[in-house]
């Protein structure tokens, strides 16, 4: 029996070494922890892994690859945040952890994943965070860099109560230089500021139309041979400025918007502007009424026996497709300093941006785009045009997307400064136009923009008009428009006349705009309108002309659908 108990101790003291090798092998500062997400108890998103080794993390979200890398230092307390952009620039924000908001510890615990865990709440941005942590473990880190950096391992974050990351499962292991991918250089640090800026452009395209670009009357500009890709060209006395340019295929799931900045170089005025694209697809544009004068345009002959120059769609001509519409303050930046007052700081610029992706079909390809700003001073107004492409769901089939549209009228006199008669012909007559709607057209619209305008009194820019839309002979839309908010935009209109009951100018309420503002337009369901030949009418009844004073309605109008393929 002792020779038995001998053995027996023997054997047991010989295994000890090889269970403390065995845990040697689990190195507990090494692991990858899987989170997932739920939103209001349903499961969301393609979660994250946070992938410590040692004193190091680095968090990787699920989907595609980030541009953006997140990472921790244990050792040093504080955060990278680390942005490639695609011209190979690397920008990084580092911050210690005492720099984040630092969380109130509570009362209470919750067992995940085997750990007892502590309880914190954080208060960021008016959102509640509530946070649960184990400070036992060798391993630390957070799936949030903004939450607890600094608190211990974080497994569960609750943002209000209904949007939750839970730690879904921890693989113990050792961890490749390849899986945390610590970054061999960090390129320039910057600020929160400066980062904050690359990361968001990081997340669209950008593409560059007109930059900085003059729109003055009056000024001898000489322009380059016709049809050339990537120049400016001058027409109208200057007041029109137009490129060709090539722009990218459209992308599902994308939206496009326009983006306008726009500055007084010396016109003290509120003038009206449009961006606008030219038509090439019939066999006249209006391209050839800025080459060769308003009188090579298709003629409107209304019952008050004026000639309107390019307004209406014809068999071979189709006007220019407004983009946007837009209002220049009263010298926003060239006056900024000739008029002060206590307590008003004026804006340096206005910048007019809008979602076009319903145009965006038309916006692809070789396009001629402009800029028109009405304007008699040799100063002007200097521009900036950008459309900024911001990507979606490229899985995302929707159907209602439009991809076809026609142009089919658009009154704005954007050779004003060329001859092109102001739009009054709403005095004695209506506006009509033919058309012809093609066979598997579904989700028809028509996209209408409508400002008023006579500048005194009793002219349309200060009374309110009704604007009606006809669908042969169906009235199908109807509305007054007219805005009563302009007062919001004082600070972008230093040159503004101020009257003696304390009231701007630039405050007046007006038909549809206000001084630097957009005019976003209106959106007409057609729905009765089959495939063939019909008639839209608009019908304003505009006022009458006080001597040399007269009213005019800009009003442009694109039928938009989608066209089964």
């Amino acid at each position: 029996m002792k020779g038995l108990l001998v053995l027996l101790t023997g054997l047991a003291i010989a295994a000890q070494p090889v269970q403390a090798q065995k845990k040697k092998n689990i190195d507990s500062s090494a692991a990858i922890i899987t989170y997932g997400m739920r939103s209001n108890g349903k499961e969301s998103g393609s979660g994250l892994q946070l992938i410590i080794d040692h004193n190091r993390a680095h968090i990787i979200p699920g989907g595609p690859a980030p541009k953006e890398q997140q990472y921790l230092d244990l050792t040093e307390k504080n955060t990278y945040q680390v942005l490639g952009t695609p011209n190979g620039n690397i920008y990084t924000l580092k911050k210690p952890f005492g720099e984040y908001t630092q969380a109130e510890l509570l009362s209470g615990t919750d067992t995940i994943l085997g750990q007892v865990c502590k309880k914190a709440r954080l208060f960021i941005r008016s959102n509640t965070i509530e946070v649960w942590y184990t400070d036992k473990l060798a391993l630390k880190g957070t799936p949030n860099l903004t939450i607890a950096p600094g608190l211990g391992l974080v497994l569960k974050i609750v943002r209000n109560g209904n949007s939750e990351t839970y730690a879904k499962q921890i693989t113990y292991r050792k961890i490749t230089p390849a899986e945390l991918a610590w970054p061999s250089q960090f390129g320039q640090q910057v600020d929160d500021a400066a980062y904050m800026r690359e990361v968001i452009d990081s997340r669209y395209t950008t593409l560059p139309v007109f930059e900085q670009e003059q729109i003055s009357w009056g000024n001898n500009n000489t322009n380059p041979a016709d049809n050339q890709t990537g120049l400016t060209y001058h027409y109208a006395g200057g007041t029109v400025i137009l490129k060709k340019v090539k722009l990218p295929a459209s992308k599902k799931g994308e939206t496009m918007f326009a983006e306008l900045v726009q500055y007084s170089n010396g016109d003290a005025y509120d003038r009206t502007g449009s961006v606008f694209m030219i038509p090439t697809d019939k066999a006249a544009s209006f391209l050839d009424g800025l080459r060769k004068g308003a009188a090579a345009l298709p003629v409107f002959t209304a019952r008050n026996g004026k000639q309107y120059q390019g307004m209406v769609a014809t068999d071979n001509y189709l006007p220019a497709l407004e983009i946007l519409r837009f209002f220049t303050p009263f010298g926003v930046h060239h006056f900024n300093d000739q008029v002060k007052i206590k307590g008003y700081h004026w804006a340096d610029s206005v910048m007019y941006k809008q979602d076009i992706t319903e145009l965006q079909h038309r916006l692809q390809g070789e396009v001629w785009l402009g800029v028109y700003i009405g304007n008699y001073d040799k100063g002007g107004h200097k521009v900036s045009l950008r459309f900024k492409y911001y990507p979606g769901d490229a899985e995302d089939e929707n159907t209602s997307t439009p991809n076809w549209s026609l142009p089919i009228f658009n009154t704005t006199n954007l050779m004003e400064m060329a001859g092109q008669e102001y739009p009054s012909l709403f005095d004695k007559d209506s506006l009509t136009v033919t058309v012809n709607i093609p066979e598997g057209i579904r989700n028809l619209q028509l996209r209408y923009i409508t400002t008023g305008h006579g500048g005194w009194g009793g002219g349309d820019e200060f009374n309110p008009r009704q604007n009606e839309i006809f669908a042969d002979g169906k009235r199908v839309y109807h509305f007054i428009p007219w805005r009563t908010d302009c007062g919001t935009y004082r600070l972008s209109n230093p040159a503004s006349g101020n009257f003696g009951n304390g009231l701007s100018s630039s405050d007046l309420s007006r038909s549809n705009w206000c001084p630097g503002t957009l005019t976003s337009p209106v959106f007409i369901s057609l729905p009765d309108m089959t495939p063939g030949i019909h008639t839209i009418r608009v019908a304003i009844p505009q006022g009458a002309p006080a001597g040399t004073s007269q009213s005019f309605w800009d009003v442009s109008g694109t039928l938009i659908g989608t066209l089964k393929k």
